[in-house]
């Protein structure tokens, strides 16, 4: 049985153990490998947790108009970017409206989100 607990073991890797080198001849573990630095897993939940609550606050705060004109000028849930030119010939109303609207939904936005936190 000890023959046998051994030979399991043996399979083991451990995230720190080297598993060869660099051309440079440092050491290079698993963890090197598979971990990735720009990264960092508490900002992504923060930044997932805020875009959800301005997901709510968009749908309690905007008109459908500002709502819409938002999403469509920001690509927002997985939408391509329009530029207000592109919105504005949707819409049937100049650039210059648009611009106006987005920066009073964004004001609004900003209200909402600020009272929240």
């Amino acid at each position: 049985m000890m023959m046998r607990s051994d030979k399991k073991a043996s399979r083991d890797i451990y995230l720190y153990d080297s598993i060869g080198s660099d051309k440079e001849g440092n050491e290079i573990s698993l963890i090197d490998i598979i971990e990735y630095e720009d990264e960092d897993v508490a900002e992504r939940v923060t930044m997932q947790d805020n875009i959800a609550k301005l997901g709510k606050i968009i749908d309690k705060t905007l008109t459908p108009r500002e709502k819409d004109i938002i999403i469509m000028r920001y690509g927002l849930g997985g939408g391509e970017e329009k530029t207000q030119r592109e919105i504005a010939l949707k819409y049937g109303i100049s650039r210059s409206y648009v611009s106006r609207i987005e920066k009073n939904a964004l004001n609004k936005l900003k209200k909402s989100y600020e009272s929240v936190i």
